[in-house]
């Protein structure tokens, strides 16, 4: 793949990728990149209505499991940038994993609980649990907020919206044993579009 995707192809997605592209160029850090993002990001989702339905929906087959669907919206041609919902029905769970990019995430439906690891002499320690309530956001910026679990607590479904600098359903990627420590190869999928090597 070489030119950009736009599954969900809006002038307002459009400009805003522009805008995204822009700050990380002109950024002098993935920290101040994020602070540049977010301004735009959450006048994006501020929308109620700007997400259509069908990106909202859970999916039973989704490689995540527990009928978690990852629906991309939009990645670059050369790899380097995606955005995409990732969605998680009431009292499911994402494994314990890592995603070998930075970027931002904003909650735009729905209550989670975040709990985030680091690795400590070869195992996982937890080192932080938050309540994320819509239009919190939160910042992954490796080594030291990659990995994280994911867990909705509201009675109706959680989705939130992911920047992400790399294409991160279709990368392999880390799955923890949060007691073990112990990592397998990951791949998440998106719903919606196949990965190259899947074609």
């Amino acid at each position: 793949m070489t030119e950009d995707e736009f599954v969900l192809d809006t002038p307002r997605l459009r400009a805003f990728v522009g805008h995204v592209r822009m700050a990380i160029d002109e950024a002098s850090s993935p920290e101040a990149a994020c602070d540049a993002i977010r301004p735009r990001f959450a006048e994006l989702l501020s929308d109620p209505d700007w997400l259509p339905g069908e990106y909202r929906a859970d999916a039973p087959d989704s490689g995540m499991g527990g009928g978690i669907g990852q629906w991309l919206l939009y990645r670059a041609g050369d790899g380097s940038l995606s955005l995409f919902s990732l969605v998680i029905p009431p009292a499911a769970e994402t494994p314990v994993h890592d995603h070998l990019a930075w970027g931002l995430v904003r909650l735009y439906r729905g209550t989670q609980d975040e709990e985030i690891y680091a690795r400590r002499n070869g195992a996982l320690e937890l080192v932080e649990r938050r309540a994320l309530e819509p239009g919190d956001f939160y910042a992954l910026i490796p080594p030291t907020d990659d990995i994280h679990r994911v867990r909705t607590t509201s009675a109706e479904t959680s989705v939130s919206i992911h920047l992400l600098t790399n294409d991160t359903g279709c990368i392999w990627r880390h799955a923890f044993d949060p007691d073990s420590g112990e990592e397998r190869p990951f791949r998440s999928g998106y719903v919606n579009v196949a990965c190259e090597e899947d074609e």
